[in-house]
């Protein structure tokens, strides 16, 4: 009767937030995983962390940015941003000390988001010394981002860590894209290749 009792009270307990949207969330992964691939293989950035940044900062795909804007990274304009923007209140403030509305960096595809992405730390100075890790250093990569001050939370390092942990996202850090060009496949006699 004690164990029926413990069961149902942990059936009525609420699940930790990143528990109950996982079917979500593997859904985004399942969609966007060889994306980060590809990024990671062009640009040294651990797949497992551009998954886990596209997570949490569009909220799996779901956040009102990720779907005005494509932009799952939350990137904001900058000055020499010359592309499309997005505006929406996050973290900028009035003279009066206000929230008011940041420019976000506005794309025409997912794809394009997670490409300026991987640009956007390459090519940014003070991120360049986190390209001192391998694409394996998940960890020193998290820590790395929240040094340099990607986003304004201080436990953003710990987020990372624990969505790439709860997900297994290291996991895609050993894979590589392969690109076959099947323009150079012959058919074999009894092989059919069908039209695209």
């Amino acid at each position: 009767m004690l164990l029926k009792s413990v069961f149902l009270l942990l059936l009525l307990l609420p699940m930790r937030p990143e528990e109950s949207h996982k079917p979500y969330v593997l859904s985004y992964i399942d969609q966007y995983k060889y994306l980060a691939i590809d990024e990671m293989d062009r640009s040294g950035i651990p797949a497992s962390i551009i998954l886990a940044q596209g997570i949490l900062e569009s909220n799996a795909g779901s956040s009102n940015l990720a779907k005005e804007s494509n932009n799952h990274f939350g990137i904001k304009c900058k000055s020499y941003w010359t592309g499309n923007a997005y505006y929406h209140p996050d973290d900028d403030r009035d003279e009066n000390g206000r929230i008011i509305p940041s420019c976000f960096r506005k794309y025409e595809s997912v794809e394009a988001s997670y490409a300026d992405h991987s640009d956007f730390l390459m090519n940014t100075l003070h991120y360049r010394p986190l390209f001192i890790y391998d694409k394996t250093e998940y960890v020193e990569w998290a820590k790395g981002l929240q040094l340099c001050g990607y986003a304004s939370d201080p436990a953003y390092a710990d987020k990372l860590i624990r969505t790439i942990q709860l997900y297994n996202l290291h996991e895609y850090d050993y894979y590589t894209v392969q690109y076959i060009d099947v323009s150079k496949i012959k058919p074999s006699e009894g092989m059919v290749i069908a039209p695209e």
